[in-house]
């Protein structure tokens, strides 16, 4: 009678041999996926947060865009007018200047509306770090940064 019983056991265990390869298998694919996640969201932002500093950087040379004949005497106040070419011609001046890596980049407008402030909109493309032909990842990102030059 007991070796009966042992046989069951050990054929029970070998039913279950198979069930902790696929459980491991499982958990690996698991955790591969959620690193490549991790990865490709940190990547995203830190390209995001480069295209804003760039985008920053010309908003800043646009705001500081003006001449001697654009600033207005109010008694004890200065004050200066920026015109929206000059801001353009500013920011795009910056752009070819300056060294990235970042993928299209592209502006998209750059103007003073209230002819106080300069406001750049630049747009690149983010590729996701493993991406192949058969499954581009792409993600095309816009930023906004608005500078203004004042006199104290």
């Amino acid at each position: 009678m007991r070796l009966g019983r042992g046989r069951a056991e050990h054929d029970s265990a070998r039913d279950e041999q198979g069930s902790t390869l696929l459980l491991t298998i499982f958990y690996c694919v698991l955790g591969l996926t959620l690193i490549l996640v991790v990865v490709s969201a940190t990547s995203l932002y830190l390209e995001r947060k480069r295209l804003f500093t760039l985008a920053d950087g010309a908003a800043l040379a646009a705001a500081e865009a003006w001449s001697l004949d654009a600033v207005l005497v109010d008694g004890d106040r200065l004050s200066l007018e920026l015109d929206s070419a000059e801001v353009r011609q500013a920011a795009g001046g910056y752009l070819a200047d300056a060294v990235h890596d970042l993928h299209d980049v592209e502006l998209v407008r750059a103007a003073s509306d209230d002819s106080q402030s300069a406001t750049v909109t630049m747009r690149a493309v983010w590729y996701a770090p493993i991406h192949t032909d058969l499954l581009p990842l792409s993600v095309p990102i816009e930023v906004t940064a608005t500078a203004r030059s004042v006199f104290h």
